[in-house]
C-alpha cells in the first residue's frame, strides 16, 4: 500500500463543456495562488473514474473542486467538509460528477483509503454547452473557489502536530 502523504486538491470536470470544467479551471487558479509547495499536490481528475484511485490513495486530505448542482445562482460557491460532504453527495444525485465523486469515495472507503479529511468546493454552473471557456459568472467565481480550497489546506496544515 502506498504511503499516506499530504493534501491533494482535485479539480474535476470536462473543459470542453463550458462550466462543466469549472473544477479544472479553478485548479489552475489554486496553482497560481499557492505555487509549488511541499505538502500540496494538484491533480486534474478530468471526468473522474475508478482508474484514478491508485494515484489518489496516498493522500489523507482531499479538496475536490467541481461544478455542482446546488440550485443557486450561477457562479455561487459553496463548501462541504467531511461528513457534510458525504451527506451532500448522498442526497438524490443531480449530476454525473457528483455520482462519480461519490462512487470514487465509496471505492476509497472499500479499500480502507477514505481520506481522513475531505472537502468539496462546489461551483454552481450556468451553462454546460459545448465550449472551452466557462460562462462569465462561473469564470468570476474561479478565484473564489480556489481561495476556498486553499483555505481548507491551510486549516488542515495548521491542525497537524508540529
Amino acid at each position: 500500500m502506498a504511503t499516506v502523504s499530504h493534501s491533494l486538491v482535485l479539480g474535476v470536470g470536462n473543459t470542453l463543456l463550458q462550466d462543466d470544467g469549472a473544477g479544472v479551471h479553478a485548479l489552475r487558479h489554486v496553482g497560481q495562488l499557492w505555487g509549488p509547495a511541499p505538502g500540496l499536490d494538484l491533480f486534474d481528475g478530468g471526468t473522474l473514474g475508478f482508474a484514478i484511485l491508485p494515484a489518489l490513495e496516498r493522500f489523507d486530505r482531499w479538496v475536490v473542486i467541481d461544478a455542482t448542482e446546488m440550485s443557486r445562482e450561477p457562479g455561487a460557491v459553496a463548501t462541504f467538509e467531511d461528513t457534510e460532504m458525504d451527506r451532500f453527495l448522498g442526497r438524490p444525485r443531480r449530476s454525473a460528477h457528483e455520482v462519480g465523486l461519490s462512487d470514487l469515495l465509496d471505492m476509497a472507503r472499500l479499500v480502507g483509503r477514505l481520506p481522513r479529511r475531505r472537502a468539496l468546493v462546489g461551483i454552481q454552473p450556468e451553462s454546460i454547452d459545448w465550449g472551452t471557456s466557462p460562462s462569465r459568472r462561473v469564470d468570476e467565481a474561479l478565484p473564489v473557489a480556489a481561495a476556498a480550497a486553499i483555505g481548507f489546506v491551510r486549516q488542515w496544515l495548521a491542525e497537524m502536530p508540529a
